[in-house]
């Protein structure tokens, strides 16, 4: 596919996460649409799995051309694991040592691309050297959000022990975890600055995954530490045509069970593609299901065959009337829109946020890991839901999510949240076009200083 000379052209370079790659998809869309020509850089298995995405989406004038990245098969890491979609936890250490292997096959693309903006994201800060070595500038793209950035950019700035300028933003002591310790060996070039010094060797601005209507002033504080301009680019999210989906009959089932209940009856329980949970979490959340008043449909990866069976041998008998128990997948922007559902228990990784807040959906914050209890306190802080209570171990019990159900669906509670997050969509929707136009308007600047030889 040869790039009209109009247009400039842009890589896009996401991280191997699904989680990190379709964010870069929706907005290399955007872009495709507002006369640049994108390149999309990923794994084989990646690029298979969005390839009818981009295909159904783009219209004739939009441009992306899928690039595929040479990642080395190694022994326990065959093609198909080239991804964290459903990656055995075990494997991901191998998984970003053979990314951080793939620099050569990235240069070469560089080489014979030869882009006018590189897009990049976090594990791979060589990605930008090597351009900066071509005369190519680079724009990090963060795809969580700027609460969780600013925090821990603050931390690292300022120490652990500062507090940070916004009280309703903390850790509890579980969840003081330095999760960049046992990562930070494994990652190429990684440099001794905040975010493996990605925000300093991106060009001028910042993309962020966020919006001024939700988190603003943790836009404008990181821009402060990063003496860098942070642009949000809006929520990002699919849109998806109610009649065409790649799993349409199972879907449909789904949303003919979901037909047959009341408004706002129901729950939807969903942990990601890259969440595992233990054995004792699955069967607290499964006593929370039973004891909650209200429809559920959950999503759920069992560890175990033998916990598989200890479940739905009891659970699913007793639930059967108001539960829908699904393994593996479910089409959640279709759930959520669904008007049957008034709340979605979530481990708040930052896509789902976004996506149940554009649907005007309440979160029950039921947080993991990593960016998740930050992204959990930032629902509390905006109105969008409420976060399961926990003991001093971090552990959850059956009991306080069943509590926290009810609280977010049921009653004088349940309307005002949700009246709360319908005003919350409607500036996300208002403010979405905005975002694109001003991340369109940087990236032009940038690409036209560059060929102007400036940068």
């Amino acid at each position: 596919m040869e790039k009209e000379q109009s247009k400039f052209t842009i890589l896009m370079f996401p991280w191997l996460a699904y989680s990190h790659v379709l964010p870069f998809l929706e907005l290399s869309k955007r872009l495709s649409k507002r006369n640049f020509y994108i390149y999309f850089c990923s794994s084989s298995v990646n690029l298979d799995s969005i390839k009818n995405n981009v295909q159904k989406d783009l219209s004739s004038d939009a441009s992306i051309d899928l690039i595929e990245l040479h990642v080395p098969s190694l022994p326990q890491l065959p093609p198909k694991f080239h991804t964290t979609k459903n990656l055995p936890q075990n494997l991901f250490p191998i998984l970003l040592k053979a990314f951080q292997m793939s620099t050569s096959s990235f240069s070469e693309i560089l080489n014979n691309l030869k882009p006018d903006l590189l897009v990049y994201d976090f594990f791979q800060p060589w990605a930008p050297k090597l351009a900066s070595s071509q005369g190519i500038p680079s724009i990090y793209f963060a795809t969580s959000g700027a609460a969780a950035f600013s925090f821990y950019y603050h931390m690292y700035t300022y120490g652990s022990t500062a507090a940070f300028p916004y009280q309703e933003i903390y850790l509890l002591d579980h969840e003081k975890v330095d999760v960049r310790a046992p990562i930070e060996p494994m990652v190429k070039e990684a440099e001794e600055d905040f975010a493996f010094g990605n925000f300093r060797l991106s060009s001028g601005i910042v993309l962020i995954k966020s919006l001024n209507g939700i988190g603003g002033k943790y836009i404008e504080y990181l821009s402060v530490l990063s003496q860098k301009k942070v642009v949000p680019t809006g929520p990002l999210l699919q849109e998806f045509n109610e009649n065409d989906d790649e799993n349409d009959e199972k879907s449909l089932e789904i949303l003919q069970w979901l037909s047959k209940r009341d408004p706002f009856s129901t729950v939807f329980v969903c942990f990601g593609s890259e969440t595992f949970l233990s054995n004792e979490q699955i069967l607290e959340i499964a006593k929370g299901l039973e004891l909650c008043e209200t429809n559920f449909i959950w999503v759920v990866k069992f560890s175990t065959v033998c916990i598989e069976e200890a479940l739905l041998e009891g659970f699913l008998g007793r639930v059967k009337e108001r539960g829908l128990v699904l393994k593996e997948w479910a089409p959640q922007a279709k759930i959520l829109s669904h008007s049957s559902i008034g709340g979605f228990v979530s481990h708040c990784g930052w896509s789902s946020i976004m996506e149940s807040i554009y649907y005007g959906v309440p979160i029950i914050a039921l947080p993991m890991k990593f960016d998740q209890p930050i992204n959990a306190r930032l629902v509390v802080d905006i109105g969008a839901g409420m976060e399961v209570e926990r003991g001093e171990n971090g552990q959850f019990c059956g009991e306080e999510v069943a509590k926290a159900i009810n609280m977010v669906l049921m009653g004088k509670n349940g309307e005002d949240l949700r009246l709360r997050v319908r005003n919350l969509r409607e500036k996300m929707k208002k403010e979405e076009e905005e975002r694109v136009s001003e991340v369109v308007e940087e990236l032009s600047l940038l690409c036209n200083k560059s060929k102007g030889g400036v940068i």
